[in-house]
């Protein structure tokens, strides 16, 4: 079985190029086949009133950071990629040639400003779509936006963190994608080794990754470097086992 590995950087890399390329680094030892960043403009999502407003702001990419994160990244071997947050983002990505794009679970509402857009603007570039839908939206119109690309869903709680006994494991095995956001390591290793059981070839597993002294936004729903590693070696483990 095949097991895609995200490391979901999200704010953990706290607005610093050089934290930035250590979480980068640390995930390519760690064995990650992927590091994923969020592209967005702060004023379009929050409020200023938001109590880590100076946090959010700062943790904005733009194309010049976005294009050294990807060069960065390159050069360890290990693909960028991101979740986009407006159509213009899309613009500086493909730039970019990154090879696949993540939806997350707010843009499926479509409540934020240009998600629709944003979607439209994805769809066209016709790569491969990772999906989350942990706070609703319509499945059956994100299908309908992305019927030319190959779209992975994943299942997602969007609770920051979630509980392990909030996960429903027989709605989430019925999927090829989990975007978890539990603290620990189980329920990844549980969803990989439910999905090698029922014969699946290829899953994404994705997780909010951190190094050990992030103090960000996202730091408290995030697995260390540290246990990110000892995740990673029991999926592979799994994935290559006999089953």
């Amino acid at each position: 079985m095949n097991v895609l590995i995200i490391a979901e950087i999200g704010s953990n890399w706290e607005g610093s190029i050089s934290k930035a390329k250590k979480i980068i680094k640390e995930c390519k030892k760690a064995g990650a086949d992927a590091v994923k960043f969020q592209m967005w403009r702060a004023n379009d999502l929050y409020d200023s009133s938001h109590p880590n407003w100076k946090q959010i702001q700062k943790s904005e990419i733009t194309f010049e950071k976005a294009k050294t994160l990807k060069k960065f990244a390159d050069q360890q071997k290990i693909e960028f990629f991101c979740s986009a947050f407006y159509p213009e983002a899309i613009n500086m990505l493909e730039r970019l040639n990154v090879k696949k794009y993540k939806i997350a679970s707010r843009t499926c509402l479509l409540k934020d400003p240009f998600s629709l857009e944003t979607l439209i603007s994805k769809a066209k570039t016709k790569k491969p779509m990772i999906v989350s839908m942990g706070m609703g939206g319509s499945k059956q119109k994100i299908k309908n936006i992305f019927k030319n690309n190959t779209t992975t869903f994943c299942y997602c709680v969007s609770k920051y963190p979630t509980k392990f006994n909030e996960i429903e494991w027989k709605k989430a095995i019925k999927y090829d994608g989990f975007s978890d956001h539990t603290i620990g390591i189980s329920a990844p290793i549980l969803f990989t080794t439910l999905k090698k059981i029922k014969g699946s070839k290829n899953i994404i597993i994705e997780k909010h990754v951190k190094l050990l002294n992030s103090k960000g936004p996202d730091a408290s729903s995030s697995l260390d470097i540290i246990k990110f590693s000892e995740m990673i070696s029991t999926i592979r483990l799994i994935s290559k086992s006999k089953i």
